[in-house]
């Protein structure tokens, strides 16, 4: 049995099964661990939601943004837009099936025994661990609620960028959100930057990768992402793990098999 880890597949379908075939990978007795943002860019959403949906129960996943955003447009709380390439799913009949699965999906996996972590974004500077999964547990209970659009139409907001432990629900509900699914710079007072994303070799004081700020979850763990497919080419320090490599914009899909820390790539095919 061997555990692989793969992020921001972003419909891209075909490089998915190629890299998948590269690297054995056995739905029957492997486990695929993945990063969220399974969906949009890419053309093929639809059928990386149904191929993954075939063999669930070897999946461990966490929610990237485009993964709420698609939950979003489901639910009619956000605009289609032509990038997301949503309208095969969307008029699919399998599309509720797809999305109730998508929204039992976690924000944030622990693996205490490995000491592994996996969020789609990151994890906040100013969280410890309890910390962090409460706030990934707040989040999910209302994905799963049968109002969860309601939840999701009072969660986008850029101005909660700082984590204190007095905040309100609904802020703290945004806070999380913005921390699992949208980081990537901090300032030095550990504020989230919800602009910039750029490669830090291109960026300059005042801010910071998050994955460099004073961290007060213990080093112990290895800390696994997506999201930053700018971060390709840059030093990501152990013990994190940077898994986008910008496949929906042309570059690759990676993916990285644990036991023998054996890296896998596929080029991106032209549509």
């Amino acid at each position: 049995m061997s555990t692989y880890f793969i992020s921001d597949i972003h419909g891209c379908y075909k490089e998915l099964r190629l890299l998948l075939e590269k690297s054995f990978f056995n739905y029957k007795q492997d486990y695929l661990w993945i990063a969220g943002d399974l969906v949009s860019r890419g053309p093929d959403s639809l059928k990386v939601l149904r191929y993954l949906y075939s063999f669930k129960n070897r999946l461990k996943i966490v929610l990237g943004n485009h993964d709420i955003n698609l939950i979003a447009v489901y639910s009619g709380i956000r605009k289609n837009k032509k990038e997301n390439y949503f309208d095969k799913f969307l008029s699919a009949p399998d599309s509720y099936k797809l999305i109730k699965w998508l929204r039992y999906q976690s924000l944030l996996i622990i693996d205490e025994k490995h000491k592994i972590i996996m969020s789609h974004a990151g994890i906040s500077p100013q969280w410890t661990c309890d910390t962090a999964k409460t706030c990934a547990f707040e989040i999910e209970e209302f994905l799963r609620h049968q109002n969860y659009a309601l939840f999701l139409e009072a969660m986008y907001s850029n101005n909660i960028n700082l984590w204190q432990s007095n905040l309100n629900r609904l802020d703290r509900l945004r806070y999380s959100i913005n921390t699992f699914t949208r980081m990537r710079y901090c300032y030095p007072d550990s504020r989230l930057d919800m602009f910039c994303k750029k490669s830090p070799d291109f960026v300059k004081y005042p801010l910071k990768p998050w994955f460099v700020m004073p961290r007060k979850i213990s080093k112990e763990y290895f800390i696994f992402f997506g999201h930053w497919s700018s971060l390709k080419g840059t030093h990501v320090p152990e013990p994190f793990f940077a898994l986008d490599a910008g496949c929906c914009w042309g570059e690759e899909l990676v993916m990285l098999r644990w036991e023998d820390k054996t890296w896998f790539h596929q080029s991106y095919l032209s549509k």
